[in-house]
């Protein structure tokens, strides 16, 4: 089972939740749950001030954080899983089933790094830009293929997921925990300045549009060391071709 400090590892994102009846419903189901870590990306703050009165959730909301960035709401997150229903989406990432997804986020929380489920609106689901921040995209095995789940409900069946006595991860080992989203960032950035610098952008710019290599990236599942050493690389060449 999840350690209360485990527990407070997981990160549940609403992006770009709108309704605070939904908002009020995932606190309920994270305080139902014994997780504490909401983070909300929004730029419409009212919401979520309706959402505070959330029943048997006040603790969960009045601990919560608004974000206007996605990449700011994920940035100290080493696994950061988004839920789809599928449909007749295209999608870039693989797409995994709740339980596969879930001994990934017990993994990491089981090394003492954060980890973060996220979910999008409640229209249109996440968006293209959302869904390359992360390391994978989860879905919830239904009757009904691409039929989406209330807010709510969805948040409450991946919980359960991570809460259950069989959903045990094997911790990594500390030489192979995976780096975390601001330092996946740190050396995309230093990637794209490397495509520009070599031309490489100019010539082939439909194979590195900013989403595109965020998601190239992040299927890497870069390491905390690995993450280091590439970025080091990657500014000894930009040093040696500035020269």
């Amino acid at each position: 089972m999840l350690t209360p400090e485990q527990k407070a590892n997981l990160v549940v994102v609403l992006a770009g939740a709108r309704n605070p009846l939904n908002i009020g419903a995932a606190a309920r189901a994270m305080s139902n749950f014994g997780f504490r870590t909401l983070r909300i990306v929004t730029e419409f703050p009212l919401p979520v001030t309706e959402a505070k009165s959330a029943v048997d959730a006040a603790e969960v909301m009045q601990q919560a954080t608004v974000h206007t960035s996605f990449a700011e709401a994920v940035a100290d997150c080493s696994v950061i899983y988004g839920t789809t229903a599928v449909g007749d989406r295209r999608l870039e990432h693989s797409v995994e089933p709740l339980p596969q997804a879930g001994q990934a986020i017990h993994a990491s929380l089981s090394s003492g790094n954060r980890a973060a489920i996220v979910f999008g609106s409640e229209k249109t689901g996440m968006t293209n830009e959302q869904i390359s921040f992360c390391s994978g995209l989860l879905t919830i095995p239904m009757e009904v293929h691409g039929t989406s789940m209330n807010l709510g409900q969805s948040v409450a069946v991946c919980l359960w997921e991570l809460v259950r006595e069989q959903a045990q991860g094997k911790p990594l080992q500390e030489e192979d925990a995976l780096a975390d989203s601001g330092s996946v960032d740190r050396f995309e950035a230093t990637l794209r300045e490397g495509l520009t610098a070599t031309g490489y952008e100019a010539k082939f710019p439909a194979n590195c549009n900013p989403e595109m290599t965020r998601r190239l990236v992040r299927r890497l599942r870069l390491t905390k060391k690995d993450a280091e050493i590439w970025t080091g690389i990657w500014r000894q060449v930009l040093w040696k071709l500035r020269q």
